[in-house]
């Protein structure tokens, strides 16, 4: 076991150092209404989450997302969010799934590719800005693992910059572009950026007024006070009822916020599923 573990711990620490690129494992799960799904987990040393696609999870997003609709993944990451939401849409849906960690990327994009019979799942390896603009990826882990954009090369994030600049698009623009037709059928948006989720819900309000999506967003612990609570009134004004789910489970709590600072109760990273009113 202590082998084992010095083994591990160099691995990390390699990982942290110098960049290279690591394979995914294929991992197969039964459901019981789905049948067989695929997903590929990355096995990035600095990556020890055993991802699981599960029946309670799937049923979880189905409480909101019906066959045929547009729902948008933004922070997509390797895809655990998005295949779910994509089984919920269904092939005759649209799934976006957006995240422009460009090693990150890749997974996504394998994952995407995969169960196609049941999915129709589109990776975009783009930040969602106010505006179109590029930025730098800025990471503290050579393997990138983790990270976000910068507009400059000197960033908090990190001194691991990616070679190549990053795309940065206002949604609404790339929606009305893009997929201007399935904009009816837009019924579930999930944002998961580390602290920036209100700014982005704040560009994308005239879309969220019009088609009323359900919105599951962050409050990320790193963030203040204040923007924790900015974060709820910005959401509140749209006039949305917002709660604390414990994790993206049929099954889970679900504690209604009955007011602005019920959202500060939790002293770590929560999600937060928010409805129409």
């Amino acid at each position: 076991m202590l082998i084992k573990y010095i083994r591990e711990s160099f691995k990390r620490k390699y990982a942290r150092r110098v960049f290279r690129e690591y394979p995914t494992c294929l991992s197969d799960f039964h459901l019981e209404k789905d049948g067989k799904i695929q997903f590929a987990t990355w096995k990035n040393p600095l990556r020890r989450d055993e991802y699981r696609i599960t029946t309670p999870m799937v049923e979880f997003y189905r409480k909101y997302i019906s066959e045929g609709d547009l729902v948008i993944d933004i922070g997509a990451n390797i895809g655990d969010t998005t295949v779910p939401m994509g089984l919920a849409a269904g092939k005759a849906g649209t799934t976006l799934g957006f995240d422009p960690n460009p090693v990150v990327f890749k997974i996504l994009e394998i994952n995407s590719a995969l169960n196609r019979d049941k999915t129709n799942i589109i990776p975009l390896r783009y930040a969602i800005s106010v505006e179109d603009e590029e930025f730098y990826f800025v990471s503290s882990e050579a393997s990138f693992s983790n990270g976000g954009i910068s507009k400059t090369k000197k960033s908090s994030l990190g001194r691991y910059i990616y070679p190549e600049k990053i795309s940065g698009v206002n949604l609404i623009d790339f929606l009305n572009q893009n997929y201007n037709s399935l904009l009816p059928r837009f019924s579930f948006i999930k944002i998961d950026t580390e602290g920036y989720d209100k700014e982005i819900i704040k560009s994308v309000s005239p879309l969220i007024e019009k088609y009323r999506p359900v919105i599951v967003a962050e409050s990320y612990d790193g963030c203040s006070r204040n923007e924790k609570l900015d974060l709820y009134d910005t959401i509140s004004d749209l006039n949305y009822n917002i709660s604390y789910f414990s994790d993206f489970d049929i099954n889970a709590e679900v504690i209604e916020l009955k007011g602005r600072k019920d959202i500060l109760k939790w002293r770590k990273t929560i999600n937060i599923i928010c409805l129409p009113g």
